[in-house]
């Protein structure tokens, strides 16, 4: 089973723009994406890790001033020594009720304590889901060792 990691934040005003309807700065967001990202990425190496890239990252929808954004985030593929991860950002209502505003896909490379390249444990999806993430890190994976080589 593959562990997710959750955490919320309220769109506080300094995290947003000066428009009449004060949105959420997309590098606010990014920053967020960026740290639940590597925490999931560390409890699932149990080491330190570091961002090797922002593969995907898509904006759907905004958030506004004083909404909830609720972001989850779970390894979706793993190499020898790199992992992805992807996090998906949603804004709840106070309903409970979510929108999915953003999803991200981001690789992360583990690192020993001299900061050098560590083996990570395989992660081997478990439900549809998970295989369907999998098969889609595999491609993206193809893609970025395309982009690497041209």
């Amino acid at each position: 089973m593959n562990h997710v990691t959750t955490a919320v934040q309220i769109v506080r005003p300094q995290y947003c723009n000066g428009m009449s309807r004060a949105r959420l700065f997309g590098g606010q967001l990014m920053s967020w994406i960026d740290t639940i990202a590597t925490v999931a990425a560390r409890r699932y190496a149990q080491c330190e890790v570091t961002t090797l890239c922002v593969d995907n990252l898509t904006f759907m929808e905004p958030a506004y001033a004083n909404d909830t954004v609720v972001q989850k985030a779970q390894v979706t593929w793993t190499g020898h020594t790199s992992m992805e991860v992807r996090v998906d950002s949603y804004v709840e209502q106070l309903s409970g009720k979510r929108q999915l505003i953003n999803r991200a896909y981001l690789v992360f490379v583990a690192l020993d304590d001299g900061e050098r390249p560590t083996a990570v444990p395989p992660f081997e999806p478990d439900t549809e889901e998970e295989k369907r993430e999998w098969e889609a890190a595999l491609k993206r994976r193809e893609i970025r060792l395309k982009r690497q080589t041209e």
